[in-house]
Formats: C-alpha cells, sequence, structure tokens
C-alpha cells in the first residue's frame, strides 16, 4: 500500500510537505523516530526495572478480625520481607481491606524499615543468637557449599540477601512474626569478622582475669 502524506502546494504550483509530516520526515532520518505513541511504554519499561532493584516475597498472610458494634470487621494481615540480594533486608507487617492492599503496606513498611548488615563473603561474619519475645534463633556461618540450611521464614528472608551459606536453627517460638524479626535483629548485630575475633579475645583475657582474682 503507497504511503500517502499530507501535502501543500506553494504559490509556484510544486507541492511539499505540511509542518507535521516534515518534522517526522525530519526525525526518521535522524534515526530518532519513536512513533506517534503517547503512552510513552519504553519510558514505562525502563522505570519498572529501576523499580525491580529490591525483591519482595510474602512470609505469611492471615485473615484476622475484629469486633465492633455492628458485627465482626474481616480484614487480612500480611507479612512480607524486602531484600536486594547482597546486604540491605527489611521485614514489614500491615493490615489491609484486601490482600492486595495488605501487601503493598507491609512492603512499604518493609522498604522504610531496611537494614545494612555486615557480611563474609557468602556467609554471616560471626555466630549469633538474638530473642524478640518468643522467637529464639541461632545462626552460624557456613563453609562454601553449604547452602542455607533453614526453614520456613528464615530461609525466606535469607533467601533475600547475599547469604549463600548458613546453618541456623529456631528454638523458641514458632510465630512467624516473631521469627522474622528476630532473624533481622541478627542479621543488625553482625560486625566485621575481625573486629569480632577482637573482641572475644578481649572477652577471653577478662574472664581469665576475674578467674585469677578469684583464686
Amino acid at each position: 500500500m503507497e504511503n500517502k502524506q499530507a501535502k501543500v502546494i506553494n504559490e509556484s504550483g510544486t507541492t511539499r510537505l505540511n509542518k507535521e509530516a516534515s518534522t517526522a520526515k525530519e526525525a526518521r532520518e535522524n534515526g530518532n523516530f519513536r512513533g506517534r505513541r503517547r503512552d510513552n511504554r519504553r519510558n514505562r519499561r525502563a522505570a519498572d526495572e529501576v523499580k525491580k532493584e529490591f525483591d519482595s516475597v510474602n512470609i505469611s498472610i492471615n485473615r484476622v478480625s475484629r469486633t465492633v458494634k455492628g458485627g465482626r470487621r474481616m480484614r487480612f494481615q500480611a507479612l512480607v520481607a524486602v531484600g536486594n540480594h547482597k546486604n540491605k533486608i527489611g521485614v514489614g507487617m500491615a493490615k489491609g481491606a484486601d490482600v492486595t492492599a495488605a501487601v503493598q503496606k507491609a512492603e512499604r513498611r518493609a522498604k522504610k524499615n531496611m537494614i545494612t548488615f555486615n557480611i563474609n563473603g557468602e556467609t554471616i561474619c560471626h555466630e549469633v543468637e538474638t530473642k524478640v519475645t518468643g522467637a529464639h534463633v541461632l545462626m552460624k556461618p557456613a563453609a562454601p557449599g553449604t547452602g542455607i540450611i533453614a526453614g520456613g521464614v528464615i530461609r525466606s528472608i535469607i533467601g533475600l540477601t547475599g547469604v549463600k551459606n548458613l546453618v541456623s536453627k529456631s528454638l523458641g517460638s514458632t510465630n512467624k512474626a516473631n521469627i522474622a524479626y528476630a532473624v533481622i535483629e541478627g542479621l543488625r548485630q553482625q560486625v566485621p569478622k575481625d573486629e569480632w575475633l577482637a573482641n572475644q579475645g578481649k572477652k577471653k583475657a577478662e574472664k581469665k582475669a576475674a578467674a585469677k582474682e578469684d583464686k
């Protein structure tokens, strides 16, 4: 099909392109023509790639109710973890009228409360044991190739970090929210390995000194 372009007849009797068609032709010749799309799809796609800097995992979604004057008010509670697969991680919990609203609100809270922790290669810097209310979580560094030896909530959170080798155990409550916050606290307490070893040496020296004084 022949491409018909709008033309204007000059006073001399020759024809020329109108202003809009002429501008489009110049753009095509310069390699800058993007068509006449108004939704700017390319820019939207680039913006979506930027937003994917952080990945999220839904740890749990529960239906909760509250008794009010007119009866029971049903809502949804979401627990979400957000991380960048490096050394940033966050956990958020929120409620909403539906699942989507609850998850989006929880993601915003998780990003707002993100922490940056120290990491030693592909494992944590040192052993750590944390307690949050009834939850009791123990995490230990592991040799390369060990993988993530953890279950449930701990695996979901660690999977969003740069930690590839870890040994962990949940020793207390099975409440997912408390376990999640205990894991975050354990990662927050991570200090560089050299600094941790120096602190351990000081503690041993203090214990020996105290033992000698007792004798």
